[in-house]
């Protein structure tokens, strides 16, 4: 039987087999068994709950509130808040965990549930499996003046907007940005935290009526964003997921600039301004080759990980690191925060602008970005990819070919029933060429 929790918690199609009010209230208690342990109901414990805009988040909220007031838990409810800001508020209120309902970049009909352990640090998966053993199993059950309360915090967005400006290292007077809100949880706090900033702030995709989430709008979408920012003569485009923890950027002509670019920009400048912990970036097997070889060349040592922010944040807090994150734009900066966080990813890199007098493209070119071809590779065994000896044989004959030109990576994905082949290469129709083969020999000798 398939893990309960995948990369970044539980999550599916809401109301479908797994996601219905009776789990989420089933995973509550759970949780707070397996989190609060043997001080369950002594001291009164306090977890944090929060939500992106979707329509099931309503009943999947009320479900998780009242699973976890029912076990003696109060609730502070925090409403649709980006999932940085809940475990921000999970640290700021000292409470025993966080929750999150969110699917992020998912398309609506999804939802998900997610914790975060004690100061608003993601839980590892030997946690997670404690949670999923302990589901179905009797829990502490109090009556009377032992049941868990619930406080709604309407100021919890504006507690979170604080933090963000209290790290901002230079203001944003005399930038007009365009901000891509994904009709997502960052419909409000993203456009006031550049506002109170000083930048002139044009806000698309916060409209969210639970149902547009991510629908055109937001980081998986970037031409409205692109095309928003040369019509409005903008000098950059930020563009977030449905729970803005990711964040995307654009140039004034509407060019990308990937979680990658974005990386490299703060990398220099934390280093610059010696905060970089021991001159060090963690970055996943996915990012871009022209980020290894510009961080190379600039002193900065990489560290790899598994795909996942989640197994970024290990390795940063394993080894003391302060900066980190993936191409799709999770980028995590624990000196301010335990987890990846779009506004602050936004307000960090737009201030570097402001503090450089240097429009974002300029700040971009510090890396080339290799062409990268990515193909998924449905219907086949992703146990055996890293096994297979004609596969294995046929990334070596392509590895060999592309020298130090490029690369290869093949990977079992994480969250769907694919194997993933990527390539890198000097042109696009090469890196094509050799993922389109690659992806042929996986077919052919791992097909189900």
């Amino acid at each position: 039987m398939p893990r309960l929790f995948g990369t970044d918690g539980v999550r599916g199609l809401a109301n479908g087999d797994v996601l219905t009010a009776g789990f989420a209230l089933d995973l509550a208690v759970a949780a707070a068994g397996v989190l609060l342990g043997d001080h369950c109901g002594v001291p009164r414990p306090v977890a944090v709950v929060g939500r992106d805009p979707r329509a099931s988040g309503e009943f999947l909220e009320a479900a998780v509130v009242a699973g976890l007031a029912g076990a003696g838990v109060d609730v502070l409810r925090v409403g649709v808040l980006p999932t940085p800001a809940v475990a921000l508020l999970t640290a700021l209120h000292d409470a025993e965990f966080g929750v999150m309902l969110s699917a992020s970049h998912n398309p609506a009909p999804d939802n998900g549930i997610k914790f975060f352990a004690r100061g608003g640090h993601k839980l590892p998966d030997s946690v997670e499996d404690a949670i999923e053993a302990a589901l179905g199993r009797p829990g502490y059950q109090p009556t009377g003046a032992e049941v868990g309360r619930v406080v709604d915090r309407d100021d919890a967005g504006d507690e979170y907007v604080d933090h963000l400006l209290s790290v901002l290292p230079h203001r944003l007077d005399g930038l007009k940005v365009v901000v891509d809100c994904a009709n997502g949880a960052a419909s409000v706090v993203a456009p006031e935290a550049l506002r109170r900033a000083g930048a002139e702030v044009v806000v698309i995709g916060a409209e969210p009526d639970g149902l547009n989430i991510n629908s055109g709008c937001g980081s998986t979408y970037l031409e409205t964003l692109q095309a928003a920012v040369r019509e409005h003569h903008a000098d950059a485009g930020i563009a977030h997921d449905g729970d803005a923890d990711r964040c995307l950027a654009v140039d004034a002509s509407g060019t990308v600039v990937d979680g990658d670019q974005v990386l490299a920009i703060l990398a220099l400048a934390a280093r610059e301004r010696g905060v970089l912990a021991r001159d060090t970036l963690v970055v996943t097997v996915m990012s871009n080759l022209g980020l290894k070889l510009a961080m190379r060349d600039a002193g900065i040592t990489l560290v790899e990980t598994a795909v996942g922010d989640r197994y970024v944040l290990e390795a940063m807090r394993e080894g003391g690191f302060t900066l980190g994150g993936e191409q799709s734009g999770h980028v995590v900066m624990l000196d301010h925060g335990t987890t990846g966080d779009g506004p602050l990813t936004a307000l960090m890199l737009l201030a570097r602008m402001g503090e450089t007098g240097k429009p974002l493209a300029e700040l971009a070119s510090v890396m080339t970005r290799l062409p990268q071809v990515l193909v998924n590779v449905p219907g086949v065994d992703r146990t055996r990819v890293a096994a297979d000896a004609a596969v294995l044989a046929a990334v070596d004959e392509t590895d060999r070919e592309l020298g130090e030109t490029g690369r290869v990576l093949l990977r079992p994905s994480g969250t769907e029933p694919v194997v993933r082949v990527m390539v890198e290469a000097p042109t696009l129709d090469l890196a094509q060429q050799h993922a389109d083969r690659l992806a042929a020999v996986v077919l052919a000798n791992l097909a189900l």
